[in-house]
């Protein structure tokens, strides 16, 4: 199977490079984009008939861990990243005050390893034609005092058990399927004296034991045949779309509690050889009901997506999207033909803010999304490609989104609301390439 989805994606690539780029050539972009719709639509058609009705009859919250294992194989480990991404909410323990962070564990390139970390950014190792091998430690928070904190690794010392249930292990950073730690601290002088760290100066600690509730499997576009395939650029999987977090975090001298049931969280991993441009994404599960004036426990939404790349090729255009409302699923899922994904966004920004506005529709439902983040309380969130190039100087990241989330069910050529939903604690991202 594995051999007949590559021939498909071959093939399609080839027929992009025979009927489409002469059209690029000419400036005839909607003929280039038709010509890629084509080809992609019939890349998905045949993988669908390889999958069978598995495929079509998989749920998007059901778990899959073999997605959280490590990945940098094959090509990707001379030219691939593999990351693994929490965030979640926690509280002052003297003041009460909210406060949104993130950690990630970051890895690229591990068979370039050196006996140091080989930093993309170092002007030495860019004269030299080094490309970025390491294991990054990412943490950092959002809102007042918003910063992002790096602690690089060579490889040799990182321990990793790399299949299911997946571990990774690094002095005293540790991440697995049920716990998070670690720690990370950047003076002044450091920060200043190492710009190649991409990071802000600070210190942060955490010890979270991480419950993984709702899953956002995103189908045959991440499963094992295309992951073999390598056939993406860049792969996403959200094992914990809604994830309760437990434990404390030191954050420059404060101390915070982070509590499952206000604790907002979220996990997902993405791998690949290179980023999507436009970068958007979106989610949470603090939703508050219209109909019903209360917060719905059992839900969540979660958003991704831009210009996803396949044999080097863009797709225009494609998000991935999931709503969980109290146990009722609806998946806008650009690879999932049959049902009649369609997708408009509109992403912007002001001097204030950050603003998206995204459409998604299936078959049977209809998803309305407006969300604003204001920019003093997000990051320029800094990461560099596996070639060592850093082309998103300006993706903007933050946890403390808010918007509303209009939900309609079809019927025919009417739309029935079935609930207007307030969202708060809005994970959120965007971003475009700076050419």
């Amino acid at each position: 199977m594995i051999n007949e989805i590559k021939k498909t994606f071959d093939d399609a690539v080839n027929k992009i490079k025979k009927d489409v780029v002469p059209a690029i050539k000419n400036d005839y972009y909607p003929k280039f984009k038709e010509g890629l719709d084509q080809a992609y639509d019939k890349t998905m058609e045949t993988v669908d008939g390889l999958m069978g009705n598995a495929a079509r009859n998989c749920t998007f919250s059901a778990s899959d861990l073999a997605r959280d294992e490590f990945m940098l194989k094959g090509k990707f480990a001379s030219n691939g990243y593999d990351w693994w991404w929490h965030s979640f909410t926690g509280h002052d323990r003297e003041t009460g005050e909210e406060k949104a962070f993130f950690v990630e564990y970051f890895t690229v390139n591990p068979a370039l390893a050196e006996d140091e970390p080989v930093l993309g950014q170092d002007p030495d190792n860019q004269e030299m034609g080094k490309k970025p091998s390491y294991v990054m430690v990412k943490c950092g928070a959002w809102g007042p005092n918003a910063k992002q904190l790096h602690r690089f690794f060579p490889w040799k010392d990182v321990k990793i058990t790399p299949n299911a249930p997946f571990s990774l292990e690094a002095e005293d950073c540790y991440c697995s399927e049920g716990r998070i730690a670690g720690s990370v601290e950047i003076s002044e002088e450091e920060a200043k004296l190492h710009p190649e760290w991409m990071c802000d100066a600070g210190k942060m600690k955490w010890n979270l034991s991480v419950d993984k509730k709702i899953a956002f499997n995103v189908g045959y576009g991440a499963s094992k045949p295309v992951r073999m395939s390598e056939a993406f650029e860049m792969f996403w999987h959200a094992e914990g779309m809604k994830t309760e977090y437990t434990g404390m975090i030191e954050y420059d001298g404060r101390e915070y509690i982070v509590r499952a049931d206000d604790s907002f969280g979220y996990a997902d991993k993405n791998w690949g050889s290179d980023f999507t441009s436009p970068w958007v994404w979106l989610s949470s599960n603090n939703l508050t009901s219209k109909k019903t004036g209360k917060r719905l426990m059992n839900s969540v939404f979660d958003i991704g997506g831009g210009s996803p790349g396949i044999g080097g090729f863009e797709l225009p255009d494609k998000l991935l999207g999931a709503m969980y409302y109290e146990g009722t699923e609806m998946e806008f899922n650009f690879t999932k033909v049959w049902t009649e994904p369609k997708t408009r966004f509109e992403c912007k920004e002001t001097d204030t803010d950050i603003i998206w506005h995204i459409e998604l529709q299936n078959a049977a439902y209809v998803m309305l999304t407006n969300v604003k983040c204001k920019k003093s309380d997000m990051l320029l969130i800094n990461y560099e490609a596996p070639d060592g190039l850093k082309l998103h100087d300006r993706l903007w990241n933050g946890g403390n989104g808010e918007g509303i989330i209009k939900l309609y069910r079809k019927n025919g050529e009417k739309k029935e609301l079935i609930d207007e939903l307030y969202a708060k604690n809005i994970g959120c991202e965007w971003g475009e390439y700076d050419l």
